[in-house]
Order: structure tokens, then C-alpha cells, then sequence
């Protein structure tokens, strides 16, 4: 593989996988030549981590400036780890300018945005690489493996459960993600990689989509009602302390990372990445249900928690020939005494710590008509996220991807068949009707549904 040289579009919290990466395992064949964020102090942060390593200190730019940064620094490749709502334009204007993407889930947020990358990769030639790191995680890809063997037959449907706790769950709803304006709302922020997940199981593509849901838990309304009053407006505040914080508060000043990212970076653009989480302006939904249609006859039926008191996930697959279960506990449980800071990666959580009852851990179990249910094992894959799914992931990217029996790797027609699955939802939110995933306006979504329609007839 040829040297790249690499642009970061957006550094926040989650560009450090990928800085690190351009440091670290992959810098003898890829460099990270330019930042291009608005925020100095963010931009910063991830220049001082590439000169600490000792490389060369990337060029910054500002994001109006994007395409003389990709002439100017000879970008081959940009990562857009932005705000979801700023996805479409910035892969866009990178294809236009002559570099490929790599992109954060989800591609984008609405119809219209997709059809505008669909639009420029016709237009450029150029690729969309979207980082699907749920598909690389050992667990799915034991499942995938027993779905794609056969062992369970055609499948006939799937029920999926996610829970969210009131760590990780109510930290969507301190920053910019609870405008649905700028996420899509967590059935595209969150739940696209779960669509994406469910796709790439059954090996089948979303035909139509109902859906049901609203904000239940956290919000101002939500509050009033059970009798919370009276809150501060964000989570680091003077009274913040042993003793004297709420069990939803975040207080940027106890991680020195989201300090250095967020606390200390407000001033130059007035991002408040903890505030209430029952507060004023939050229009995402925290409870939601689906039911979605299959091109393959299987429906998959869908729901997400957000306030749930424990982190994990129920995946049961039905088939003609028996089921597969998966259940995942990422975390027991959430304790008054452990501590108030959002864990990014529950799945780094100590197995055991919540308790014997519920403890963490994973299990695949498999049971076929008419013969005792047994166990799959689950092997990880190494060190690192996603028990080692991340490092997988990344060396896809970064590498290239090899001959992977389970087509782990993904692109933007993937980003966008997992997307069309929130979008449709968040429209039938609106509407209170199924809603077609064909006549979102998506080429892509169109022409395949028009392509089975004929070979069913044929």
C-alpha cells in the first residue's frame, strides 16, 4: 500500500482512535497531515498529541478552508468525525476537492443529504469508507458466522433490544445530540449501527418501516412531572462536588480529557458539552420501537432504552431450522458510588463488578428444531475495544481490507441502507403511518427495491 496522507475533519472526542492510529501502528504508511477544525483549542489538543509522539505537527485549517487544505497539504484522505449533521456537506466538498472519506456512523442524517453523496460519488469515482466497528466485534461476528453457515436455516425474524443506561444513555442528552436537528435523533445517531448490525446478518436490505416513540424520561416536562425542579443549567458548577452532585450531572472538571476538549474550548465557540439532561430544547426520543419489513421476507421487530438501570443488548434470530440468542451485559449495573463521568466504551468495563446476579459478559446459544440448545464460543479477537474489534476495524481502513469471509468492511451504500432505517422511522414518528424506504428519495434505496421487484415477477 502506498503512503497516505491523512486529514481530520472534526476533533473531538472520538478522532483520537484515528489520530492514534496515524501515530501509532500505522504511521510508517500513513501521516496525518492537517486538522481542520473551528475550534482552536480542540485543534490544538490533537497537534500536541502528534508532536508528543514525535511526528510532525499537523497543519490546522478552518473548515471554510477545506479544499485548499486538501490541495494544498496533498490530501488523499479525509476522516469526517464532525457533527452528524455536517457529514453530508464535508464529504462532499472532500470528494469534490479530490481526497476519498473515511466517516464516522451515521453517513448522514436525512434523505436529502444522502442523495447528495450518492450524488457526488457518482460525480467524483472516489471512495466513502463508513467505520462499522460493531460488525468486528467477536460476539456479532459469531453470530453472523452461525447465520451465514446455515445452522438456523432461512431467517424468518429478529428480535433486537438495546438498553442504554443512565450513564451512557443519559450522556446523549448533555450535547449536541439531543437536538434531533443535528443527530437525526438516536435512531440514526445510535441505532444505525444496530440496523446496520441486523443488515449485515441476515444478509438482507430494509423494505418498510413503522415506528413508535417519544421522550419519556428525560426533558423538562419529564421532570416536572415526577417533581425534579429547580436544576442547575449544566453539570460543572460551583456547587459540583463529594456529596453535592446529582447522579446526572457531568462535571467536566473531573476528566481531564473532556476538560481539555470541552471545558476549556467553550469560550471560542460556546459548546456546552454537559448540560442537563432534564433541561429545556431536547426534542430526541429516549424510548423507541420499530417494526421493519426485509426484501428477504424477515421483520425484524426493534427497541431502545435509554434510561435503562443496566447496559446491554438481546438479539434472538429466528429461522427455519432453530434460533440463535445473544445476549450481552456490557454493564450490571449503574451504582451510586461509582463515580459520575459517561463510559464511552462500556464493553471496557470490569466483567463481575456489578454483582453476581447480573454480571458482565456475553453469551451465543444456539438450539435447533427437535436437539439441545448449546453454546458458541466467543473469542476475542485481542486487546483494545469491542474485544478487539476496533483494532480490526482500523486495520481496514488503514491497510486496506483483505479477504474477509464475513464482509466486515462497509461502505457508503451500507451507511446508507442502515441509515434508511432511522430515517423511515423518524418519519413515521411524524406521521404515525408505515413508511416505504423506497420512496425516501435515495437512488440507491429505489433502484434495488425496483431490481427485486423484478426478479420476484421473473
Amino acid at each position: 500500500m502506498s503512503h497516505r496522507r491523512y486529514a481530520l475533519i472534526g476533533a473531538g472526542h472520538r478522532a483520537q482512535m484515528y489520530v492514534d492510529a496515524l501515530i501509532g501502528r500505522y504511521s510508517d504508511d500513513a501521516e496525518l497531515v492537517a486538522i481542520c477544525e473551528p475550534n482552536p483549542v480542540r485543534a490544538q489538543y490533537y497537534v500536541d498529541r502528534v508532536v508528543a509522539a514525535g511526528h510532525a505537527a499537523p497543519a490546522v485549517y478552518s473548515p471554510a478552508d477545506l479544499e485548499r487544505m486538501i490541495r494544498d497539504e496533498r490530501v488523499d484522505r479525509t476522516i469526517v468525525c464532525a457533527r452528524d449533521d455536517l457529514h453530508a456537506e464535508l464529504i462532499v466538498r472532500s470528494l469534490d476537492a479530490g481526497a476519498d472519506v473515511v466517516v464516522e456512523k451515521p453517513l448522514t442524517i436525512d434523505a436529502a443529504s444522502a442523495a447528495q453523496i450518492e450524488d457526488a460519488i457518482d460525480r467524483t469515482g472516489r471512495e466513502v469508507v463508513i467505520t462499522f466497528n460493531y460488525r468486528y466485534s467477536p460476539r456479532n461476528s459469531a453470530l453472523r458466522q452461525v447465520i451465514q453457515d446455515g445452522t438456523i436455516g432461512q431467517v424468518t425474524s429478529v428480535d433486537f433490544a438495546w438498553m442504554l443506561d443512565t450513564k451512557h444513555g443519559a450522556d446523549y442528552f448533555r450535547r449536541w445530540h439531543r437536538e434531533k436537528v443535528r443527530s437525526g435523533g438516536l435512531l440514526v445517531h445510535k441505532s444505525s449501527h444496530h440496523f446496520d448490525l441486523v443488515n449485515w446478518w441476515i444478509r438482507s436490505e430494509p423494505r418498510r418501516v413503522f415506528a413508535s416513540g417519544g421522550l419519556r424520561f428525560y426533558g423538562s416536562e419529564n421532570a416536572a412531572a415526577r417533581g425534579i425542579r429547580n436544576r442547575p443549567e449544566r453539570g460543572t458548577h460551583d456547587a459540583a462536588g463529594p456529596g453535592a452532585r446529582d447522579p446526572f450531572e457531568l462535571d467536566l472538571r473531573d476528566d481531564e480529557r473532556l476538560k481539555s476538549l470541552y471545558l476549556d474550548a467553550e469560550q471560542h465557540d460556546g459548546y456546552l458539552r454537559d448540560r442537563d439532561v432534564f433541561g429545556e430544547g431536547i426534542t430526541i426520543e429516549d424510548n423507541l420501537a420499530l417494526i421493519v419489513d426485509y426484501a428477504s421476507g424477515a421483520t425484524l421487530s426493534y427497541s431502545l432504552n435509554a434510561h435503562a438501570p443496566w447496559e446491554g443488548y438481546r438479539v434472538a434470530v429466528n429461522g427455519t431450522l432453530g434460533r440463535a440468542e445473544l445476549e450481552v451485559v456490557e454493564r450490571g449495573a449503574v451504582l451510586a458510588d461509582e463515580g459520575l463521568h459517561p463510559v464511552l466504551d462500556p464493553s471496557a468495563v470490569d466483567a463481575g463488578r456489578s454483582g453476581s446476579l447480573r454480571p458482565e459478559g456475553e453469551r451465543l446459544l444456539v438450539q435447533r428444531h427437535w436437539e439441545a440448545a448449546y453454546d458458541v464460543p466467543i473469542v476475542a479477537a485481542g486487546e483494545g475495544g469491542h474485544g478487539g474489534g476496533d483494532a480490526l476495524m482500523l486495520a481496514d481502513v488503514f491497510e486496506g481490507p483483505g479477504d474477509d469471509p464475513l464482509a466486515r468492511p462497509a461502505d457508503w451504500r451500507d451507511g446508507v441502507r442502515s441509515i434508511c432505517v432511522g430515517i423511515a422511522g423518524n418519519r413515521s414518528l411524524e406521521t404515525g403511518l408505515p413508511v416505504r424506504v423506497d420512496e425516501l428519495g435515495i437512488r440507491l434505496l429505489a433502484d434495488t427495491a425496483r431490481t427485486a421487484a423484478g426478479s420476484v415477477s421473473a
